[in-house]
């Protein structure tokens, strides 16, 4: 469950933003938008964010960060020595361009809260540490600063975090992670914040877009496979069954490097690959139609949906770029109303996405403390505002009031999108 994600210098934005899941002190919807958490501070949560905002206001970016921050968890331990790390600061500011990126992420695991940042550039870790609340002061499990008068990275260590803390020490890097070196050398006790960065968190950049292959695996079986197919028929899609085969094939496998961006490509590879096809009644006539025959829609949400039910089953975190693109409003309402439903959403599963889709901007869909706007300022630095904070009142029309400009996150037009003199 993650409670709060916190980034500063990191591409748009240049100054802190901090995107909350804990819900406020509100009644309203509180039964089904939000869940009591079982930590110790006795807050509850949201199980869904809706991010608004203007093209390039800084919502994807905002997303692509949590992104990083998981992938550089993940990839720290494979970093060769002197690599370096693919981190963009905010560019626009001679001061920014030289300081390190923060990133930050507030999460319960069993129960109780951890807070875990880190502090980097391309060449190195500045700082990272890890404080834990199994009461209401926290724990600081580990501390790592990186002096620059000395050159010497500082480590301080408390009683509550056990195992070879020296010999974990002197294996991490410079440019990789405390949390992730340990993890690789078996620290049972910083095992599961690190498998929740890696197991736990599911973010679909770029409109959404995902591949249909969990989906396809899943309706490989008739369990699963009658699950996916009945929410399709639950979202007015005709497809009566759905039909995958295997079939050998040769692939070309596209590889990133996370730490310069550069990308590879190894061609003709072995592999198999899914052929999955839809079947479509009309009265007593049938036929099965291709993958990709379907509506970008229907193959967005087919992909989606192995992943949507996984992800309720065992609480974990679904972030979505653009969860409108290619999908129609009342689809997204109802993929919203799946994560909210406390019959349905009985594990803390969470739901963040972003979007321009004002009509889910409705007071009996989604509470104030769970919008969100982002925006850029007049030196083009993104920043990051609650709905909360414009203090609307009880029955507010949340949509008019965005596309009216009260709340921010909307362009300003131009008058003429063309110059007068284009022409003479």
């Amino acid at each position: 469950m993650l409670l709060e994600f916190r980034i500063a210098n990191y591409r748009a934005f240049r100054d802190e933003a901090a995107l909350s899941l804990v819900a406020s002190s509100d009644k309203t919807l509180e039964e089904t938008n939000t869940f009591e958490t079982p930590s110790n501070a006795g807050k509850r949560a949201v199980r869904t964010v809706a991010i608004y905002g203007q093209n390039a206001g800084g919502k994807t970016t905002l997303l692509r960060a949590l992104d990083l921050m998981s992938k550089i968890i993940q990839e720290s331990v494979r970093l060769k020595p002197g690599a370096k790390w693919n981190v963009q600061p905010f560019m626009l500011d001679d001061e920014s361009r030289n300081k390190p990126t923060l990133f930050e992420a507030t999460i319960l695991l069993n129960g109780v809260r951890h807070q875990y940042g880190f502090e980097i550039d391309k060449e190195r870790v500045h700082a990272e540490w890890l404080l834990v609340y199994e009461h209401a002061r926290p724990q600081t499990w580990f501390d790592r600063r990186y002096n620059e008068e000395t050159g010497e990275t500082e480590y301080t260590y408390s009683s509550f975090l056990p195992g070879s803390k020296k010999v974990w020490e002197e294996a991490t890097r410079s440019n990789t992670l405390f949390l992730s070196t340990a993890t690789q050398l078996n620290s049972e006790a910083l095992s599961p914040l690190f498998n929740w960065f890696s197991d736990e968190l599911h973010v679909f950049l770029d409109g959404g877009h995902i591949a249909p292959n969990f989906s396809n695996s899943w309706a490989e079986g008739p369990e699963r496979r009658d699950e996916i197919r009945d929410l399709l028929r639950a979202a007015d899609i005709s497809i009566s069954d759905i039909v995958v085969e295997r079939k050998k094939a040769k692939l070309n496998e596209m590889k990133i490097d996370l730490a310069t961006g550069d990308a590879s490509l190894k061609r003709d590879q072995e592999g198999e690959i899914f052929v999955t096809q839809f079947r479509h009644n009309a009265g007593t006539a049938e036929a099965l139609f291709d993958y990709n025959d379907e509506s970008q829609g229907t193959q967005k949400l087919y992909a989606l949906a192995g992943p949507i039910i996984d992800i309720i089953e065992r609480g974990r975190v679904l972030v979505i770029d653009e969860i409108d693109r290619s999908l129609h409003p009342l689809l997204v309402r109802r993929m919203i109303e799946i994560f909210q439903d406390p019959v349905v959403n009985t594990t803390g599963a969470q739901l963040i996405f972003t979007t321009h889709d004002t009509s889910l901007l409705d007071p009996t869909l989604l509470r104030r403390d769970q919008i969100w706007f982002s925006e850029r300022d007049q030196v083009q630095a993104a920043h990051l505002v609650p709905l909360t904070d414009f203090a609307p009142r009880k029955g507010e029309a949340f949509e008019k009031g965005y596309l009216s400009g009260r709340y921010g996150g909307v362009p300003i037009l131009a008058n003429r999108l063309i110059p007068a003199d284009a022409n003479a």
